[in-house]
């Protein structure tokens, strides 16, 4: 019955969403309101498979829901291209984020038929069209003016997907049940992906702690998956919350308490501690000092309560995650030396679809995994890895030169964001595969590139005809 009942939600929703979206992508030709269905789509992305498996038991069926988010990709390229009358006309400065990204996609590209690793064709075409995602949102923000109204809409979205995602995890935690334990999570990638359920609660490993605590994902994939977007939520809450009058910003509050609570509720320890380093660089570079004092507060809060108050069972999960005696630890370990051998003995990388944890990646010929840096050394080399982390270094910075310089309030918001959310998910790029955590991912992606076309404008003081918003000079 409950089956039934989530996959005929799950039918009328994404019908809804599809409806929307296609009407507003062709007949309108509002192509960047590509966002908003990515926004609305992508954190239920796992949800929505396994609950259509569960009711159908097709994977053709699967399959559509599947690859609804690629069709409307393409759509929205071809409202690109189609939209823009003046399109051989069209004004381009590149700026040094471009151009690395440019040469991240070309090196990526090349490596699929260059003859390097074990993996077949179709599985390097695979992992690339995953990989392409990344420049391809940020092509979209680049490309992308929004008015006032838009941004709004943008950001309520994000806040709402957090307070769901936290209210879902308020439910699990009272019935002390996973929500995938209902939307046949395991029953998914066992008959999809090819993965045994695991762990005490019959799913895998990654929704319970050493000492079999739960971990909470709400809708989400995975608690890491959620804990990566509460560093989103946490962030766009804090920015509105800074730049609304006091007596209109009370709702922001709760929007940070409730990222903030499903962070607490996902016991990732990565994202924990990039909570923290997040929180430190925003007070410094943003010289919001009371929101450090604040930070401190809450360390020394939660310090306190797990000398003093914490059961013996979390205090030996924070205890041996501290030493490296935590298995998950000294796996990640593990996982860096075998990909950092890899990169010492080929230095130009053994070919795509060669590291991580994507399902176009044989186990067979895995090398490494759980650390996004190193999987890119891996598979495109040296040049690859240090293409990958030029990128994040100067999007970050330049996102940072937007957010100081710029007199428009919504580009600011964004520019604080992305700075913001890129530093944050920066410790759990060096513990997992966090490209593949495609909310996340994706979105800030494409307010990276939103933000360098700012810049392009603040610093190359580059003229951008602003009569049609959606069509704005690269």
């Amino acid at each position: 019955m409950i089956s039934l009942l989530l996959f005929i939600i799950v039918v009328v929703y994404v019908l809804l969403l599809l409806f929307i979206t296609i009407e507003k992508l062709v007949f309108k030709g509002e192509w960047d309101f590509i966002l908003f269905f990515m926004v609305l789509y992508l954190p239920f992305y796992t949800s929505i498979l396994s609950i259509v498996y569960q009711a159908t038991g097709s994977e053709l069926i699967v399959a559509i829901f599947q690859y609804i988010k690629e069709l409307l990709l393409l759509l929205a390229l071809l409202g690109f291209f189609f939209y823009n009358k003046n399109i051989w006309s069209y004004p381009i400065r590149l700026n040094l984020v471009d151009k690395l990204f440019l040469s991240f996609t070309a090196l990526a590209s090349l490596y699929v038929f260059l003859p390097l690793g074990e993996a077949t064709l179709l599985s390097k075409l695979l992992y690339l069209k995953g990989t392409l995602l990344i420049p391809l949102f940020y092509f979209l923000g680049r490309n992308t003016r929004m008015n006032q109204k838009s941004v709004t809409r943008l950001f309520n979205l994000i806040m709402l997907v957090a307070i769901a995602a936290f209210c879902l995890n308020i439910v699990e935690k009272v019935i002390g049940a996973h929500f995938q334990q209902f939307s046949g999570y395991a029953l998914f990638n066992f008959a999809v992906n090819g993965i045994d359920p695991t762990g005490n609660y019959g799913l895998s490993w990654t929704f319970e702690t050493q000492t079999s605590g739960m971990r909470l994902a709400s809708f989400f994939s995975d608690p890491l998956e959620l804990a990566s977007s509460c560093l989103l939520a946490f962030s766009t809450g804090l920015i509105w919350y800074l730049s609304k009058e006091r007596e209109q910003s009370w709702m922001y509050l709760i929007v940070m308490a409730a990222a903030f609570g499903s962070l607490v509720l996902t016991a990732s320890r990565a994202a924990f501690g990039a909570f923290f380093l997040m929180l430190l660089f925003i007070a410094l570079v943003f010289r919001l000092y009371k929101l450090l004092g604040i930070g401190t507060l809450l360390f020394i809060c939660f310090g306190a309560y797990v000398m003093f108050f914490a059961s013996d069972e979390f205090y030996y999960f924070i205890y041996d995650t501290i030493t490296f005696q935590n298995a998950s630890s000294l796996g990640h370990l593990v996982e860096w030396f075998l990909a950092l051998d890899s990169i010492i003995a080929n230095p130009e990388g053994i070919g795509l679809a060669m590291s991580g944890n994507t399902g176009s990646v044989a186990d067979e010929f895995r090398v490494g995994g759980e650390n996004q840096f190193l999987i890119y050394g891996v598979q495109l080399g040296v040049l690859g890895m240090f293409l990958y982390i030029a990128i994040l270094g100067f999007g970050i910075y330049k996102s940072l030169l937007v957010f100081r310089k710029t007199e428009d309030s919504n580009t600011a918001r964004i520019a604080f964001v992305t700075a913001a959310t890129k530093f944050g998910l920066l410790l759990p790029l060096f513990t997992a595969n966090a490209e593949l955590y495609t909310y996340v991912s994706l979105i800030t992606w494409w307010m990276m590139g939103y933000t360098l076309t700012a810049y392009n404008q603040l610093y190359s003081n580059l003229i951008i005809t602003t009569s049609n918003p959606s069509q704005p000079s690269v």
